[in-house]
């Protein structure tokens, strides 16, 4: 039998025989559980060196373990491993059961306990559970309101790393995730997952109110909600309610003038994405919008329609 104590250490629960009384002191650490190691940066404890060494790569950026395919660099050779596999596909930890695929370990033990139900972190706040310790110090933020992870480009705080890394995107315009169909780019692997059933033709989530289907569940919630009528999303400074979240949040700028979409050629910064993405053309000279009356063309698809309209006779 074997139980999971920290990090990627699995105990097995059977006598085990030591050559050396050094290897058995340093094997006792882990029952006991006792961390002597403390990190001088945070309050984190270890049970050996080798793993406070680790940890301490984080805080200083070392990172000397670099893709040969692209860019990237890591702390660590585990990592630089890991990080292959997305270039090479491979896939070698297996579910046994279900048969699902994850190219490293700890994203298979995880997956597990979609399986098992095992939740056995619970927040001292309200009564959700998790299945990681890292998700239940995430959510305990949303009590706290700490935002530990500050944008360098524009001062907007996150209260987790993988949402800064994300927006930072939104300044950079990395579009790390490439479609292997078509080699379009996006800056999310969730979009890249949507994008990529609109090339096998997945449309399993069907709308209650009428007959058509859609590849994403959070793209089928959008329809419902204009048929119910819901707008469970409320602006704070007006009163104005939406339907969806992202609605709101965009509409919160007219308040705060927030515009944290820069553009890279000029410095000129926006509200929203779409109007970025329009006003980048004018750097770039592209006009993708034809009229099919004449020869003229246009950056954006409003001129178009505005343009059409010369040709129409009342």
């Amino acid at each position: 039998m074997e139980m999971k104590l920290e990090d990627d250490i699995e105990i097995n629960e059977e006598p085990i025989d030591f050559a050396e009384k050094e290897s058995l002191i340093k094997h006792e650490k882990i029952h006991t559980q006792k961390r002597p190691y403390q990190c001088t940066h945070c309050d984190r404890t270890f049970l050996w060196k080798s793993y406070l060494r680790r940890h301490t790569r984080t805080h200083n950026g070392e990172k000397s373990f670099k893709c040969i395919h692209c860019d990237r660099a890591f702390s660590e050779n585990n990592f630089l491993i890991n990080h292959m596999r997305t270039h090479s596909g491979e896939k070698p930890y297996v579910c046994s059961h279900c048969d699902k695929a994850f190219s490293n370990n700890f994203i298979l033990r995880t997956h597990l306990k979609t399986h098992t139900g095992e939740k056995a972190f619970q927040c001292k706040h309200c009564d959700k559970t998790f299945s990681q310790n890292s998700n239940l110090i995430t959510h305990i933020r949303t009590h706290s309101g700490e935002k530990l992870y500050k944008c360098s480009h524009c001062g907007k705080a996150f209260s987790q790393n993988n949402s800064l890394k994300r927006h930072i995107r939104t300044h950079t315009g990395e579009r790390p995730f490439i479609c292997s169909h078509c080699d379009k780019a996006f800056s999310h692997r969730f979009t890249l997952i949507a994008h990529l059933k609109t090339h096998t033709g997945e449309k399993k989530f069907q709308c209650k109110y009428f007959s058509k289907s859609f590849s994403r569940n959070n793209t089928i919630k959008y329809p419902i909600k204009i048929h119910s009528g819901e707008k469970p999303y409320k602006c704070s400074n007006c009163g104005k309610a939406f339907s969806q979240n992202n609605f709101l949040k965009i509409h919160i700028r007219t308040h705060t003038g927030e515009r944290p979409f820069i553009c890279s050629h000029c410095d000129k910064a926006f509200a929203h994405k779409f109007t970025l993405i329009a006003h980048l053309k004018t750097h770039t000279g592209e006009k993708p919008f034809q009229c099919n009356h004449c020869d003229n063309t246009f950056s954006q698809n409003n001129s178009l329609k505005r343009h059409i309209k010369t040709h129409t006779h009342w």
